[in-house]
């Protein structure tokens, strides 16, 4: 078990303090030993109450929300507290920019990804949550990662598990790498079922408590996908050497197989304290309340392949990534229109990957699959693809 620190405390930024990764990290933090960390920061998007909450619970002294019309709200909250309060975008990139060690970088979509950068380029450890930073800029992003001297250390369950298993060794020494997923709630679903599904039944994940954009990806195998895409990005690994089981237990969360024949399992309870915590205390390693695995108790792990026919959207993910360039830009600003127009209940579940297909197979039609050249150029990319979900939404 982790003692009180006797160096300073790591100085920490939470960007996404309000979401599920956020209040995971709030947890790890509070009930760590006394001196391991200091929260400087705190930024959400549009929750003031939960901004505020957070804020007063980790002691930190910048508040940021990204809806400027929640100023009042967050600052009403906040009173007496001595805490500063700012709203808008801008002020979230300087909740990234505060003092700190590490910055937490989970907010969710491609909202999080100027923030995100803006750590990259103060040179700080960041803890990588927001898949898009990578699947919507991943080259000009990893880049500028090396370029400022940053440092990434994958957050996500999956990464995370594959990073730990990768144990320093060189992705030459990799023959493959696979992600798993829990299949979600449509995982045993027909295709007629999944069709007619509603939004409650999406957001009725078996395993995970997540926000809702996540919770749609996950249903449709979309969320592997795009975890494919920052996978071969952030491991510098080809689209070949990557592959996804479905694994409905959710226990073992990413696998290396090596050039010798090894196999090596990163396994966890579905819990994100665990990851999370491993990243704050990187390399050491820090006491979490998350649960215990109990192997006997569970008894049996199971694995099957992806069924495309049934969750297109990891196949669009697939191939957005081998033909690179704008492409997967292209699918993950298309799957964010579309999952919320899902959110707004104005299309069926089905519909999701259709608008997405559509996107990519006009876009490839126009010839618009140059890769951006940096962050400004694959957010205009990203921009023209929203654009375009919402002109045949309307």
């Amino acid at each position: 078990m982790a003692q009180k620190s006797t160096a300073a405390p790591m100085r920490v930024v939470i960007l996404g303090a309000t979401g599920s990764i956020g209040r995971s990290t709030e947890d790890v933090i509070v009930h760590a030993p006394s001196g391991c960390f200091e929260v400087t920061a705190v930024a959400g998007g549009r929750d003031a109450a939960g901004l505020a909450r957070s804020a007063r619970a980790t002691g930190a002294r910048f508040a940021a929300i990204a809806d400027a019309s929640a100023y009042g709200a967050l600052k009403e909250a906040l009173a007496g507290s001595g805490i500063e309060a700012a709203a808008g975008p801008q002020a979230v990139v300087e909740a990234a920019l505060y003092p700190a060690d590490m910055v937490i970088a989970a907010i969710s979509g491609a909202a999080g990804v100027a923030p995100t950068h803006a750590a990259v380029r103060a040179g700080r450890v960041v803890a990588l949550a927001n898949k898009e930073c990578l699947v919507c800029a991943g080259p000009p992003f990893m880049r500028d990662v090396i370029r400022f001297g940053a440092r990434l250390l994958p957050l996500d369950s999956e990464h995370n598990a594959i990073f730990q298993a990768l144990g320093g060794q060189s992705a030459d020494t990799v023959e493959k790498m696979t992600l798993t997923a829990s299949g979600g709630p449509f995982r045993a679903w027909s295709r007629e079922q999944i069709d007619a599904a509603t939004l409650e039944q999406a957001l009725a994940h078996p395993n995970w408590s997540m926000g809702p954009k996540i919770t749609v990806d996950s249903a449709g195998l979309m969320n592997k996908g795009l975890e494919l895409i920052e996978a071969s990005y952030l491991f510098g690994i080809g689209a070949d050497r990557l592959d996804v089981l479905v694994h409905p237990q959710s226990v073992i969360h990413g696998l290396v197989s090596f050039a010798d024949g090894s196999l090596i399992a990163g396994l966890s309870s579905p819990d994100m304290r665990t990851h999370i915590a491993h990243c704050l205390a990187f390399p050491g390693r820090v006491t979490t309340r998350a649960p215990r695995l109990d192997l006997a108790e569970i008894g049996a792990l199971t694995f099957e392949k992806p069924d495309f026919g049934r969750f297109p959207a990891l196949r669009l993910a697939m191939e957005a990534l081998a033909v690179g360039g704008a492409m997967p830009t292209i699918l993950n600003a298309a799957n964010e229109t579309a999952v919320e127009a899902f959110l707004d209940r104005r299309i069926g579940f089905s519909d999701i990957a259709r608008l997405v297909a559509g996107a990519c197979e006009e876009a490839a039609r126009r010839g618009e699959q140059a890769a951006p050249g940096s962050i400004d150029e694959a957010m205009a990319v990203d921009h023209i693809a929203r654009d375009r979900v919402r002109t045949i939404l309307a």
